[in-house]
């Protein structure tokens, strides 16, 4: 089978009224089985437990998605069982061979592409565009991961071997069973690019995906088989983190834990990892991306139309539910007032309502937890700066918050140093390039950021000197394209683990030297 080089997946033009139709016959086609009751799987076995939980749409927090039955410690360690002996089978498979299996499920993913995507604007609250680009992404993480594995058993002549003496041989091989936890904002394509970066390396794998996008976690499990994955692989196993989660991650049978999240619960995942369990005979390898505390920053002499749309769409985008998202914007004096209301004339244009409908280009928030944190920043934020715009909330029908935007905020101030995860802007005033440098680094966050300068000297600076594991010149500061830009920061943004890059998968897997004798 020939490969062809990576392209990534080419995100749909709505503005075409074809494309529009088959978005809408994807809705169609979710909402006929809307209330369906989905098990767990484990060794490929359909389980039913006596725990469900409702997944509702974050638009209309009456409409049940599905309810999804919850795995206990029985069941964590069936699938633990299954895993192990998967892996004893799914380590020694052809690397080509497990590379075909996400070629195939990115050709399923393709065809079903308007199906999920329009189930993630239902069970996640995603627009149209923000649904599509998850999808694109899940397609692009699969074709990208495949290649990646294929170039990594094609090592040979990188290790020199002493002519006439011996040959040294250098491989990869699989880590074991992996534990992974994958969040809710981006439940398509964050998931696929972790669990499948774990298999195509040869792992198997205990998958717990978040409580609120379970469906979609579903049927991206649906998708792997069909591709041929054989069973036992993935086990599918939702559950309590406090309950579940706690036990695949101390396992002492666990290899490695992959954990996209908060940064207190990545936090105490790693400090669990970090204990050697009885009959464990490995230190646990820990793959973490923990959220972030992302800046813009504006210099003088800019273009503040371009720089005002880069920060109004990093913030708000997917209603600011992204760990790369611009929660703050530090902006130079010289052009401060012109940026600020800029940035107020193009928050207030934002259409927000139930996502399901194209024109709505602002969504709901996740759930009623965060739609609670988020209120409880927005009356902070009243008290730390000046309310620019927004600031309304309601939550009668669905978790709705206005794109909210506060000025004149100190750089010390919790609307600037705590990762707020919904749809609030922190804006702030510098005097100098060098002082919103400072700005830009004084949180314990590193993930992404963005510098707006005409000033070559001063983009330059900002290579070296701002402080993140993605920074984009010139440009928002979110949409990292897999394969192009590398995605995951420093500190305590996680293991600057770098998804959709050239060592990923890497990360799962370990060196092993072979040198014989002639």
């Amino acid at each position: 089978m020939a490969i062809y080089s990576y392209i990534t997946e080419p995100l749909t033009n709505f503005e075409n009224e074809e494309n529009r139709k088959a978005y809408e016959e994807g809705l169609k086609v979710v909402r006929g089985y809307l209330g369906k009751k989905y098990p767990l799987i484990i060794n490929g076995e359909r389980i039913f437990t006596d725990r469900f939980i409702s997944s509702l749409n974050p638009s209309n927090h009456k409409e049940v998605i599905g309810e999804i039955a919850q795995a206990g410690m029985e069941e964590a360690k069936k699938a633990m069982d299954s895993a192990l002996k998967a892996f004893e089978t799914w380590k020694k498979v052809d690397p080509r061979v497990r590379a075909d299996v996400l070629f195939k499920a990115a050709n399923i993913l393709r065809r079903r592409k308007h199906e999920i995507s329009a189930l993630m604007t239902l069970e996640a609250g995603k627009p149209w565009n923000e649904a599509d680009a998850d999808t694109a992404e899940a397609i692009d993480f699969l074709e990208y991961y495949g290649r990646q594995m294929l170039e990594l058993t094609n090592i040979d002549g990188k290790i020199l071997s002493r002519r006439d003496l011996e040959r040294n041989e250098y491989r990869y091989i699989p880590l074991g069973v992996g534990a992974i936890i994958t969040p809710w904002n981006f439940p398509m394509a964050i998931l696929t690019g972790m669990t499948s970066a774990a298999v195509v390396a040869g792992n198997t794998v205990l998958l717990k995906p978040a409580s609120t996008t379970q469906v979609i976690a579903y049927k991206y499990i649906e998708i792997m088989e069909e591709a041929g994955l054989p069973k036992g692989v993935i086990n599918f196993i939702p559950g309590k983190g406090s309950e579940t989660g706690d036990f695949i991650v101390k396992h002492p049978k666990t290899r490695f834990i992959s954990f996209t999240g908060s940064r207190d619960v990545g936090v105490q995942i790693y400090e669990n990892a970090a204990k050697v369990r009885e009959g464990q005979i490995w230190l646990k390898r820990v793959i973490a991306e923990m959220g972030g505390k992302d800046a813009i920053l504006v210099d003088n002499n800019i273009d503040v139309d371009m720089a005002a749309q880069a920060i109004v769409t990093s913030a708000f985008g997917f209603s600011g539910q992204k760990c790369s998202a611009c929660s703050r914007a530090i902006i130079h004096e010289d052009v401060y007032d012109q940026v600020v209301e800029l940035i107020k004339e193009k928050t207030e244009k934002i259409i927000l309502g139930n996502s399901e409908k194209f024109e709505n280009k602002m969504g709901p928030v996740n759930d009623i937890l965060a739609f609670n944190k988020i209120s409880e920043y927005i009356e902070i934020g009243k008290k730390e700066g000046k309310l620019l715009t927004g600031g309304q909330t309601n939550n009668e029908i669905g978790y709705f918050i206005e794109p909210t935007v506060f000025v004149d905020v100190d750089p010390q101030a919790r609307i600037m140093q705590e990762e707020i995860f919904g749809p609030v802007l922190a804006v702030t005033k510098v005097k100098s390039f060098e002082e919103g440098l400072e700005v830009v680094n004084n949180t314990e966050y590193g993930l992404t950021g963005a510098c707006i300068s005409r000033n070559r000297q001063h983009l330059e600076k900002a290579r070296e000197d701002f402080h993140v594991g993605n920074l984009y010149l010139n440009r928002k500061c979110t949409g990292a394209i897999v394969g192009y830009q590398p995605f995951g920061g420093f500190n305590m943004s996680g293991t600057d683990s770098k998804a959709g890059g050239p060592d990923y998968i890497i990360l799962h897997m370990q060196g092993k030297t072979i040198s014989e004798q002639f």
